[in-house]
């Protein structure tokens, strides 16, 4: 059977969540659950700073009160979820060097300057113009993985949502289909590859009425196609009766398309499961 890690989601220490995190621990614990990794948000676009609450020693401190109640019967990972922002990279970089995280994932919640979710900022698009210019971002900030890992530095391990922008295209447009851009997302999935850092299935959309995940089966084969061997599970759970949510979806994902392990991490080093 194989070891589940649900490897983002959320507690009170996230600006759009207010579940506790001992709450989150004990329906991990419930569900069975090996291992959980609180990813809280880091948002530093100019527009959003000002409500980002994240604060590295409250975390440590309720992450330690958690791990010692509930430590010996799973493992409960500190990460993060970094928003791509390219021009606050520097400063993202210089916070993840001053602390210490399990895991590092990486999420393009913005395309070109535009909040991905905000529908006002791409009027006269239609949908296929729209997920285009998201996975164009995505390819861009991929690529950017790409030199850094060849300049000898690469500090995230999982991209999040790869194709996030199809929750709000449902929302937009009514869409719940593949994605119409097989070149654009080989490059992507193979800059994953040579970047080293480990696509997710997100879940979140099949609790929002879409009947995928983010990726759907289209793209988890091609990825497996292109030479992954492991994909990364996450609930992006905010409440926590939504912790593990969907993991039999995704590791049915990862089984179909071949892939081998479910990719977790602990220290930042990959400790995969087999599937």
């Amino acid at each position: 059977m194989t070891r589940v890690f649900d490897q983002h989601l959320h507690s009170w220490n996230s600006f759009d969540c207010k579940t506790p995190p001992v709450e989150n621990v004990e329906q991990a614990i419930a569900v069975g659950l090996a291992g959980l990794t609180f990813t809280e948000h880091f948002d530093t676009h100019p527009s959003e700073w000002e409500s980002c609450v994240y604060d590295d020693l409250k975390i440590e401190r309720e992450l330690s009160e958690v791990r010692e109640q509930f430590g010996d019967r799973m493992f409960i990972g500190k990460g993060i979820e970094v928003c791509y922002q390219p021009e606050r990279l520097d400063f993202v970089l210089e916070m993840l060097t001053a602390h210490s995280f399990d895991v590092v994932l990486l999420s393009v919640h913005w395309a070109s300057g535009r909040a991905v979710h905000l529908q006002d900022l791409f009027k006269g698009m239609s949908c296929d113009e729209y997920l285009r210019f998201y996975l164009e971002s995505v390819r861009e900030c991929t690529a950017n993985l790409v030199q850094m890992k060849r300049d000898g530095h690469q500090p995230f391990q999982i991209l999040g949502h790869l194709d996030y922008a199809k929750r709000s295209a449902y929302r937009f447009f009514g869409f719940d289909g593949q994605l119409n851009e097989p070149e654009l997302i080989d490059e992507i999935l193979r800059n994953c590859l040579t970047a080293d850092i480990i696509p997710e299935i997100n879940t979140s959309t099949l609790r929002q009425g879409l009947s995928t995940s983010m990726p759907g089966m289209e793209i988890v084969q091609r990825y497996a196609d292109l030479g992954g061997t492991m994909m990364s599970f996450g609930s992006d759970a905010h409440r926590a009766e939504d912790i593990g949510a969907g993991s039999d979806h995704a590791l049915d994902l990862m089984r179909k398309a071949g892939l081998t392990h479910l990719a977790c991490f602990e220290g930042g080093k990959l400790c995969a499961t087999a599937l």
